[in-house]
């Protein structure tokens, strides 16, 4: 048996849950960057490579990030010899774009027998924003909850993959409008990746909004704007701290510059670093108006 899930935390947590077969944890970010549908070509992976490096802002070495996803790749390709495929994901937009590609790949290589447990809310978890919340015990307590993903579903993560891969507006505006969707979480996921995009007026995505907001709302350091924004999003949280800070250092670079950085570093680090966040300061410079407002019914 093999458990294929996002996000180290909730693979650590797998590991020690006590249920058999290994743990895989997958590392990409779908839903945005260069890529093709379905199945990687070499150009495509050194594509992804170079995105995955700038977007780290060098935190994660090209070679480093290339030879990571051709393992991941590899590592797919060999759970045909498994008895068992079971995905661990949750219903933000980071997995479910996850979900789709890996389903997309899987019924590439004519690998079907696979199980899925999407986890969308926990009692006594509120809010609830993904498994990385579980305990181990509890993460076992929902294995029993796995279904086999069916032929409609493999179909449908084709179609998914496709329009994350591609951005294509058409495609990404009708599954977000979908009721009944053969993979349930993939509309809501698909409309939080269209608040992203820059609105007309600002030329902000919903993130930027939300973190310009903390700054101006009085947040300096980098862990006061993370609890502000993430008070202000809506669940369930598709990003993380490389996420956010990556918006704020690009908040910094606009023309002209939104925010002001101050600390060891003129901006803050994207990935593990030895420069102490708490030595950041984050305020905002006068005279350029959020024109766009941010509702949280967004």
């Amino acid at each position: 048996m093999i458990h294929i899930t996002s996000g180290d935390i909730a693979g650590g947590s797998l590991a020690k849950a006590g249920l058999p077969g290994e743990v895989f944890v997958w590392h990409d970010i779908l839903y945005d960057g260069p890529r093709d549908p379905g199945w990687p070509n070499e150009d495509t992976l050194s594509a992804r490579a170079l995105f995955l490096e700038e977007t780290t802002a060098g935190g994660l070495d090209r070679e480093f990030i290339l030879e990571t996803l051709c393992s991941q790749y590899r590592k797919l390709a060999e759970t045909a010899t498994y008895e068992r495929i079971v995905l661990w994901f949750d219903a933000c937009l980071f997995d479910q774009s996850m979900l789709a590609h890996i389903l997309t790949c899987l019924l590439h290589k004519g690998i079907l027998h696979v199980e899925l447990l999407c986890v969308d809310a926990f009692p006594g978890i509120v809010p609830f924003h993904g498994l990385g919340q579980l305990l181990p015990e509890q993460l076992a307590a929902l294995y029993k909850n796995r279904l086999a993903v069916t032929e409609e579903q493999f179909g449908f993560a084709v179609l998914v993959d496709k329009a994350f891969a591609t951005q294509s507006s058409t495609m990404l505006v009708e599954l977000s409008a979908m009721i009944e969707a053969p993979l349930p979480w993939i509309s809501a996921a698909v409309r939080r990746w269209i608040q992203e995009q820059p609105d007309p007026t600002s030329g902000l995505g919903r993130l930027e909004r939300l973190a310009l907001a903390a700054v101006r709302g009085g947040n300096e350091t980098p862990g006061e704007i993370f609890a502000s924004v993430a008070a202000a999003d809506t669940p369930p949280q598709f990003w993380g701290d490389v996420t956010l800070w990556a918006k704020i250092n690009g908040l910094a670079d606009r023309v002209p510059p939104l925010v002001w950085i101050e600390g060891p570093t003129e901006r803050l680090p994207q990935w593990e670093s030895a420069v102490l966040l708490k030595d950041f300061k984050i305020t905002a410079l006068p005279n350029r108006p959020l024109h766009a407002t941010i509702d949280s019914s967004e």
